[in-house]
């Protein structure tokens, strides 16, 4: 895919393939055999009990047979970037030094495509360790508008994902985010609030997952209809399998809340 001794850089080359340097290295984040089975089951129940908190998780880890106590329950969360939906403490660490945007979306009718663009990170589990996802997704259209994966959750990578996204389709009116520290950051944030630009920036309340309720249930469908069903060897297996999902998501996968229509046609016949 990407040739090092070939004429064009490997920075240029991908740009051309619309993919994060980080990402031709795939290489995945490891730890202990314990921790990433630990990592995979919580991983799994986040998707069934997202306002479990660290209290709960560790007496359920412990009825599993774990001896687990709640220093590592929440550093294995803080990997997770879990959230529990209810106001507790958030573990999608932000950076108290930054600005903090408010919630825009509340009683906001969103009636045409490239109006709201949302983006997020999620936790992928693979064999030998695990990666990190980030995606956007228009919320009119549920059309994923772009997506990356790397071994670490970086400022710097999130707005190349977001820069990808507006180089394919154009400006956003708003983009909404959690209070993560990749998107409060000044990186982050310069590139949005250029006069070019033109966008709005809101963030999710503390604790209010489901405020970036069209994210989640994305993460809900690419984690159980394509990475617990193939549990990906590497980061090379993992990216050619997200690949060919989200190809699928976007334009085979009839949407019950479209019409069922795909995501593709909507957002192309879309105003």
């Amino acid at each position: 895919m990407i040739e090092r001794d070939f004429d064009l850089s490997v920075k240029r080359q991908c740009e051309l393939l619309q993919i994060h340097r980080s990402g031709i290295y795939y290489k995945p984040t490891l730890e202990s055999e314990e921790n990433l089975t630990i990592l995979r089951f919580l991983d799994e129940q986040y998707l069934k009990t997202p306002f479990y908190g660290i209290r709960k998780l560790q007496k359920l880890l412990s009825k599993k047979g774990y001896s687990i106590n709640h220093k590592r329950v929440r550093r294995l969360m803080e990997i997770l970037g879990w959230q529990t939906i209810y106001r507790a403490p958030n573990t999608s660490i932000k950076n108290k030094e930054h600005k903090v945007f408010p919630y825009l979306l509340r009683d906001l009718v969103i009636s045409k495509k490239n109006q709201v663009w949302a983006i997020d990170i999620t936790y992928i589990p693979m064999k030998l360790g695990y990666m990190y996802l980030c995606a956007i997704i228009d919320i009119h259209t549920r059309y994923v508008v772009n997506w990356s994966i790397s071994n670490t959750m970086t400022s710097e990578w999130c707005r190349q994902v977001v820069e990808g996204a507006i180089r394919k389709h154009g400006n956003p009116e708003i983009i909404n985010s959690d209070q993560g520290s990749q998107f409060t950051s000044n990186e982050y944030i310069e590139l949005l609030q250029q006069p070019e630009m033109n966008i709005k920036i809101s963030m999710d309340g503390k604790g209010r997952a489901i405020d970036n309720i069209f994210v989640e249930r994305l993460w809900k469908s690419v984690k159980y209809e394509c990475v617990y069903l193939n549990v990906f060897k590497d980061g090379l297996e993992l990216y050619e399998g997200l690949k060919a999902y989200f190809n699928f998501y976007n334009n085979e996968r009839l949407h019950q809340s479209l019409d069922y229509r795909t995501p593709e046609s909507f957002y192309n016949e879309a105003a």
